[in-house]
């Protein structure tokens, strides 16, 4: 094995006498670290002074003369009840219709957002079920939390069916599950774990495809490029980091720090050329991929409260933030304003996401609801 070489390697090697000269160059480790973290910190503040090269114009400034967005008003729509406890986690299914929430109760529901009836429901072995996904076919979610694992359940069109008997534990972490997210076809999923790693991984196998270590704590969240830009992700977690992956090499492409605290939330911008990010500093960020820096910052001195999810509307000139202090504030994304303000939640807004065809939008919260918004023109 690859332990056992690199032991007989260093057995070797440790019995090798040393000769006069290597006694005479050898540098006492302390200094060679001290030496070399001096040389990393030294490369960092140049690739931050050739960033701020760039860095000619603020994203509001060149949006100055672009139209500012009218008065429009957003209502709650539907209410769904049925969770009996904290809504953790959501996700819409590619009919725009349905929708997949899990929760604190150890429940993983499958909704009819129109009617708001219960299709499908899971009770998981353990609570806290932190990530809950749709496949894109619609015919299977995936839900995981602290139970440090991954399972697939696929549906069908018996509702009375026991989904339970047909479970598939796919991905096991060595801490709790806090994301997960099929890739383009029901065949992959990708993870992010409270252990510090993403991992890709084989549906039908278990298989362990790449994982993707990078993060110092805790990852918190990730987030799948639109697909015709590509294999990446972008994770974020409570190192204050937001990592951009290279899903094939597993390698870590991109990554900023400017944020104060956790990253709770990730978000491509539509076109895939930019995401955002939403913290427990209270601030939503947007960062553009080629220019390699933080664009925009949205945030007033009035909100104090953590940024629980973010999410952009079709067309990208909206970003939904869901806080901590239950509201969900709506900002426009070029000229960095707020545009609206929504109430409803009698506690935080725990998840949002943009429905796919994005006519409305869905939160959970940690008042045991989930509340589906559309535009009122």
């Amino acid at each position: 094995s690859c332990d056992f070489a690199a032991f007989t390697f260093g057995q070797k090697y440790m019995r090798s006498p040393l000769s006069p000269e290597m006694a005479t160059q050898e540098v006492p480790l302390n200094e060679t670290l001290a030496h070399l973290k001096t040389e990393s910190e030294t490369l960092k503040l140049k690739l931050e002074e050739e960033r701020a090269k760039l860095h000619d114009v603020e994203l509001h400034q060149v949006a100055e003369k672009v139209e500012g967005l009218g008065q429009f008003v957003m209502k709650t729509r539907r209410t769904l009840k049925g969770h009996g406890n904290k809504v953790l986690c959501m996700d819409w299914c590619k009919d725009k219709r349905r929708i997949v929430s899990s929760s604190q109760d150890g429940k993983v529901i499958v909704w009819d957002a129109f009617t708001t009836n219960k299709e499908h429901a899971v009770t998981m072995p353990c609570t806290w079920v932190m990530a809950c996904a749709y496949a894109p076919s619609g015919c299977a979610v995936a839900c995981g939390g602290l139970d440090n694992k991954c399972s697939v359940y696929p549906l069908s069109l018996d509702k009375n069916e026991n989904l339970a008997a047909k479970k598939k534990s796919v991905a096991m972490h060595t801490n709790y599950l806090s994301a997960c997210s099929f890739t383009n076809s029901d065949m992959q999923i990708l993870t992010s774990s409270g252990d510090g790693t993403c991992a890709l991984w084989d549906v039908e196998s278990g298989q362990l495809l790449q994982s993707f270590h990078g993060h110092a704590a805790d990852v918190l969240c990730l987030d799948l490029a639109p697909s015709e830009t590509g294999n990446t992700f972008v994770s974020g977690g409570c190192d204050k980091k937001a990592n951009v992956w290279d899903m094939r090499s597993g390698q870590c492409i991109q990554s900023f720090e400017t944020h104060e605290s956790d990253i709770n939330s990730v978000r491509y911008y539509p076109s895939g050329d930019a995401f955002a990010s939403g913290s427990d500093d209270a601030t939503c960020r947007l960062y553009d991929l080629r220019a390699d820096r933080e664009v925009a910052i949205y945030s007033k001195e009035s909100i104090i409260f953590g940024v629980s999810s973010v999410d952009f509307s079709l067309s990208g000139r909206l970003l939904f933030g869901g806080y901590n202090d239950y509201t969900i504030n709506v900002w426009d994304v070029l000229k960095g304003t707020r545009v609206s303000i929504l109430f409803g939640h009698e506690n935080r807004v725990s998840t949002l996401r943009v429905s796919p065809d994005g006519t409305a939008f869905c939160t959970g919260s940690w008042d045991h609801t989930l509340r589906v918004w559309i535009l009122m023109c």
